[in-house]
């Protein structure tokens, strides 16, 4: 097992190398890039922003570069060296993986805030929402997977497998929308916030007080992720357990007069959920990665999703390229650990053997 830990985590390196390589040479054929966008709002705005106004005051005044004039050379190269695009690509590459080694990814271009910094103050938000809503999809789909399995084809089984049908066929985001419309001051109640995980003023409430208040604005995301989230796992859980209810062994057991409960906890549970256990750090991955982020940006909260939106939008490349790099080595990380928790749940797993 120490063998096989070592290999995966040695396979970290050059996967993340690969991943940020890729995105790395795609990002430098993307159009509008934050040198561009400032040289538009200069164009368009006939003036300096205040962070290039230290550099522009050496190259002449703010009216010599307004309209049709176009912008001075010594402006737009100013401009590059403040984001420093006055690099060659493979420079800035090699001076981007050396500052990741250190997990220093720099500054943001348009926040003046570190990019590690940045990261940290948003990481909590986006762990609180993937953690409850991953933690409530199992609690609600394992014992429902369960009961489909052992009434398999009842009207029972019927009647939840349409409202999995429609968890599978209506995204998260999209549900999202709809809650806010329904519930959060949109066509009809205002039961829910619209925005945020506190309200303002709750910092000198009791600490009671701002738990409820918290729990008040996590009710209406959660919901849109759990809803999205629960059919997959559901369906999981209940294949999982249609398989092992047909062995030879649940068979044997209850020839020797096992009563169903015994049958169903004693022997299949363990083998069943193997799959599922072991799958958990990695399912909550793809629910932080994916259902997290944009419910984020739907509600506003102020987590990673939403940094990365906006990131993204603004072309905030070190925040862009730093997010992505914690989101890949936490899904690295996590994957390795899903591996891990096979053998706790299943000591008879041995990685060592595999070719």
């Amino acid at each position: 097992m120490a063998a096989y830990l070592i290999r995966r985590l040695i396979l970290v390196i050059p996967t993340l190398f690969g991943i940020i390589a890729i995105n790395f040479v795609i990002i430098q054929f993307a159009p509008g890039g934050p040198v561009e966008q400032m040289m538009a709002e200069l164009r368009g705005k006939g003036g300096l922003s205040t962070r290039l106004g230290s550099a522009a005051s050496d190259v002449g005044s703010v009216g010599s570069y307004r309209g049709s004039q176009g912008l001075d050379p010594h402006v737009i190269e100013d401009i590059k060296k403040m984001f420093g695009f006055d690099k060659p690509p493979l420079t800035r590459f090699a001076d981007m993986l050396s500052g990741y080694l250190r997990f220093d990814f720099g500054r943001s271009f348009f926040r003046d805030k570190s990019v590690l910094g940045l990261i940290l103050e948003k990481l909590p938000v986006s762990l609180s929402l993937g953690l409850w809503s991953t933690l409530l999809i199992y609690l609600i789909s394992i014992p429902l997977g369960i009961r489909k399995a052992v009434q398999h084809g009842s009207r029972f089984d019927v009647m939840s497998s349409a409202v999995v049908l429609v968890g599978y066929a209506l995204p998260g985001f999209l549900l999202a929308i709809l809650l806010v419309v329904l519930f959060a001051g949109g066509s009809f109640l205002t039961l829910f916030p619209l925005s945020g995980l506190t309200s303002e003023g709750s910092g000198s409430w009791p600490w009671f007080a701002r738990v409820l208040d918290y729990l008040w604005h996590m009710v209406l995301p959660i919901a849109a992720m759990v809803a999205g989230g629960f059919a997959s796992l559901t369906m999981l859980t209940k294949n999982c357990f249609l398989e092992e209810i047909g062995k030879q062994y649940t068979v044997t057991a209850r020839a020797k007069g096992a009563g169903e409960a015994r049958v169903l906890y004693g022997h299949i549970f363990r083998n069943a959920m193997l799959l599922i256990v072991a799958g958990f750090p990695q399912a909550f991955i793809g629910i932080l990665f994916t259902s997290a982020l944009l419910v984020e940006i739907v509600f506003s909260l102020d987590g990673l999703g939403l940094l990365g939106f906006q990131a993204a939008i603004q072309r905030d490349y070190p925040v862009m390229f730093g997010t992505l790099y914690i989101f890949t080595l936490l899904g690295l990380i996590m994957q390795i650990v899903g591996d891990m928790m096979y053998t706790v749940v299943d000591p008879r797993i041995d990685f060592e053997v595999r070719h």
